[in-house]
């Protein structure tokens, strides 16, 4: 009983110091860890502190010049990418889809055999986007050029599409007005048009709805967005690789952001 009782002790001694072993060890991690995370916002602050320094330093004109060259830059490569056959058929992030009502019969289509009616569809839509957002150039160079920023600074300072956002939401309005007879005209070019005429007449004999899709309306966005996408696309890369600024306004500007 004796050597039970010293048995016992003794586990309970050695658990004890387990346990205030692994508070200290707990403790330290605690501790380590909110020196990190200091140190870390420290670094982070000095950090901002630095840009946005350097940025104060560059003239409104500057920076105004450099975003408009960045958008520009972005408007030329992106239609460069999407004016040939499948820029927009083949690329999964500017491909326009069926409109959403025909995407909820889908199935339905492809039950009775109008499947493949469906996919030309979708293919002419994207080919009419082809062909005429090569005409789209110099409509987004003019409203990129008449546009104003209203605090410059502050969206070099912004996320790394702050200025493809500021662009897409002063300019859609008013490109999608200007670019409308060029995405009219691919639609008869290219034979959409026609498809889609038998393809809703279809719909609206399987659904018994009336659907009167603006076509024109739809591919004129859909070309639009499918832009200011590779825009983006631009604006990050320019943002974040020295190698894209190709102009001394660029890395002027752009390497402010680097510092």
């Amino acid at each position: 009983m004796r050597k039970y009782r010293i048995l016992l002790f003794t586990v309970m001694i050695a658990t004890a110091s387990v346990s205030h072993a692994q508070s200290f060890l707990d403790k330290l991690k605690k501790v380590v860890k909110e020196k990190t995370d200091t140190t870390t916002k420290t670094n982070t602050t000095i950090t901002n502190s630095s840009v946005t320094a350097a940025v104060s330093s560059l003239s409104t004109t500057d920076v105004s010049s450099a975003l408009k060259q960045a958008l520009n830059t972005g408007v030329e490569d992106g239609v460069k990418k999407l004016g040939v056959e499948n820029g927009f058929f083949g690329n999964s992030l500017v491909k326009i889809l069926l409109p959403e009502k025909l995407q909820k019969i889908e199935k339905a289509f492809r039950a009775v055999g109008l499947g493949s009616l469906a996919d030309q569809g979708v293919k002419l839509l994207n080919r009419a986007a082809e062909d005429a957002v090569t005409e789209s150039v110099p409509i987004f160079a003019n409203a990129i050029t008449s546009m104003s920023f209203a605090d410059a600074k502050k969206i070099l300072l912004g996320s790394d599409t702050a200025a493809t956002s500021y662009l897409q939401n002063k300019t859609t309005s008013q490109l999608v007005t200007a670019f409308k007879p060029k995405v009219e005209q691919s639609l008869g070019k290219v034979g959409a048009d026609k498809v889609w005429s038998q393809l809703v007449s279809k719909y609206n004999a399987i659904s018994h709805d009336n659907m009167t899709t603006d076509l024109n309306q739809y591919v004129t966005e859909g070309t639009i967005s499918g832009v200011f996408k590779m825009v983006a696309q631009k604006e990050e890369g320019i943002r974040s690789s020295p190698a894209l600024r190709t102009t001394s306004v660029l890395k002027n500007v752009f390497g402010a952001l680097d510092k």
